[in-house]
């Protein structure tokens, strides 16, 4: 059985922070349905880089409760490519955001983690108590040390001031308004644009990064966002949470499996002059489990789904748009 709900969303002001990304979108779908008033603010309107405008549009908006799921987001070589703004940007919207919560009183916040806060030989699966028991990956510590410092300060906010900040930490996701450009895409937007291509251009390979063996957990990012507003409404703890399938795969095993619903039918063959970043990546969801929450899509039919979506996003189907929305 679910646990009971402790802050019912019905008749709240809800502000999704973040409401254009692939997450944020998600939510603001799951949230049609929760009886609540929905606030958005895009990035021309409030820049939450800057506390002074973070600080006014809560003021001026009063939003109930927040789903902090604004930040800058990227694969392998976005993260080597720009430490200074994966860094900077996602430290000072945690920052600003959640410190202007506190300042104008909003009953309710949940910060969006990631699950490359971990250690990067962290045991698997992965529990929350892992945290900061070890080295992270090199190749995303700039991100993950702003997330980690935002899941702190929701600590430190709730132990200093009692304010009802809680983190929650999503597995690697995927769906709808994912980003399919390919020098910032993660691993499975990534892999279904570029088989989409290959299979348009009738390829008889397709070059996937990497020894193929690390293993990844995967998560329909409207999963994720139940996932969401279930702790938004029946949690409240200092530790943050985990959301994962549970289920993992090889990058070579994810990349048959996206051939085999893209329709591309050529040779996958293994640049192993690329990195593979972390090894495995497994999270432990059994708190969350335990209380009765369980996603509901599996990898493939979420695979089949988002290449629909895709291919409508594309309109002629070319797949050849650079990025979400361009």
């Amino acid at each position: 059985m679910r646990t009971d709900v402790i802050f019912p969303l019905e008749n709240r002001r809800v502000w999704v922070a973040g409401h254009l990304g692939m997450v944020g979108s998600a939510l603001v779908r799951r949230l049609e349905g929760e009886g609540c008033e929905v606030l958005t603010a895009d990035r021309a309107g409030v820049d939450l880089r800057r506390q002074e405008k973070a600080e006014a549009w809560i003021r001026e908006a009063k939003p109930d409760a927040i789903f902090l799921a604004a930040g800058k987001v990227g694969g392998i070589v976005a993260n080597d490519s720009y430490p200074a703004e994966f860094l900077y940007d996602n430290l000072m919207i945690a920052a600003n955001v959640i410190h202007a919560a506190h300042r104008q009183t909003v009953s309710k916040l949940l910060f969006l983690g990631s699950s490359c806060i971990y250690p990067r030989l962290a045991a698997q699966p992965i529990a929350e108590e892992a945290l900061l028991t070890g080295p992270l990956e090199p190749t995303n510590e700039w991100y993950a040390v702003a997330k980690i410092a935002g899941i702190k300060l929701c600590q430190a906010y709730r132990k200093e001031y009692g304010d009802d900040f809680i983190a929650a930490m999503p597995t690697n996701l995927y769906g709808p308004e994912d980003n399919f450009d390919l020098d910032s895409a993660h691993v499975l937007p990534a892999l279904l644009r570029k088989a989409h291509e290959a299979k348009l251009r009738g390829d008889r390979q397709l070059v996937i990064w990497g020894s193929g063996f690390p293993r990844r957990e995967f998560l329909h990012v409207d999963d994720c966002a139940d996932a969401l507003v279930y702790l938004m409404k029946s949690y409240s703890a200092a530790q943050h949470v985990n959301i994962g399938s549970g289920e993992d795969q090889t990058i070579f095993e994810l990349a048959q499996i996206v051939c085999d619903v893209v329709g591309f039918r050529g040779e996958i063959v293994r640049d192993t002059s690329k990195p593979d970043g972390m090894p495995r990546k497994l999270m432990s969801s059994k708190r969350l489990l335990n209380t009765g929450w369980a996603p509901k899509i599996g990898l493939r039919e979420g695979l089949e789904s988002t290449y629909a979506w895709y291919l409508r996003r594309d309109g002629d189907g070319n797949g050849l748009r650079s990025a979400v929305g361009g």
